[in-house]
């Protein structure tokens, strides 16, 4: 008597061999801005009639920092509204924080540079993301001189217009890379809470904050960090130690 066929089932390890895909926050993670966020959204807030030193405007402003790594346009959604001025104040804080950039107010995190040439050169696929829109993403890689560093550089609307803490730009370097087989083979970094649940909401095997930005260890441990770092430039030795 026969059997019918069945799909054989593919043999996947419990855990994945090696991480060759390594997603990587820019602001306070790769690229060093000195608050140039905060600055931005005053200028854009004040412009909107959210006067400075006024109890709204600190309560934006604690909004703001505790959002960090959030896409801009959703921060403000919540705080204005409208789509109308929510719209107006993206428009704004762009225009501020490009204007803060071409004043030469950013600078590369000590070392990332580096590291992201050290993680490519090991055979890994490297993406930039940010929760900024492309605009501002291209005004900072060009004031950097990081265009076409990494192997891909994403921004919410690349990602269907979600940023974290939803997953979509992680789970859309994964899908347009085509680096590795397995969401357990990616590599997740950044600065903020934020970051750690995009990353441990793609399924992401390494979640790595860094205390270089905006977050200290206990909000990045809490929000799912499987690992803290001073620094982006310790994350080859990592992934060297976990291989």
């Amino acid at each position: 008597m026969s059997t019918p066929n069945t799909p054989s089932t593919p043999n996947t390890p419990s855990t994945p061999a090696s991480r060759d895909l390594v997603v990587l926050d820019m602001a306070g993670t790769t690229v060093a801005d000195g608050g140039l966020v905060e600055r931005a959204f005053e200028r854009a807030a004040e412009r909107l009639g959210v006067e400075p030193g006024t109890a709204d405007h600190q309560a934006k402003l604690r909004y703001v920092r505790e959002t960090m790594g959030e896409s801009k346009i959703s921060v403000f959604r919540h705080l204005f509204g409208t789509e109308e001025l929510a719209r107006r104040a993206n428009s704004a804080f762009e225009e501020a924080y490009g204007e803060l950039v071409d004043g030469g107010l950013i600078a590369p995190v000590p070392g990332a540079r580096e590291t992201i040439e050290k993680l490519r050169a090991d055979g890994r696929t490297v993406v930039l993301t940010t929760g900024f829109a492309r605009v501002t993403q291209d005004a900072v890689l060009d004031a950097l001189g990081w265009q076409g560093l990494a192997d891909l550089t994403l921004c919410p609307a690349d990602a269907g217009g979600r940023g974290r803490p939803y997953p979509d730009m992680v789970l859309a370097a994964f899908l347009r890379t085509g680096a590795v087989d397995d969401v357990r083979r990616i590599v997740v970094a950044g600065d903020t809470a934020y970051d750690m649940l995009s990353g441990r909401r793609s399924g992401a095997g390494l979640v790595a904050g860094v205390l270089t930005g905006a977050h200290d260890r206990a909000a990045l441990t809490g929000h799912g960090a499987t690992h803290v770092l001073g620094s982006v430039t310790e994350l080859p030795r990592i992934l060297l130690e976990s291989a």
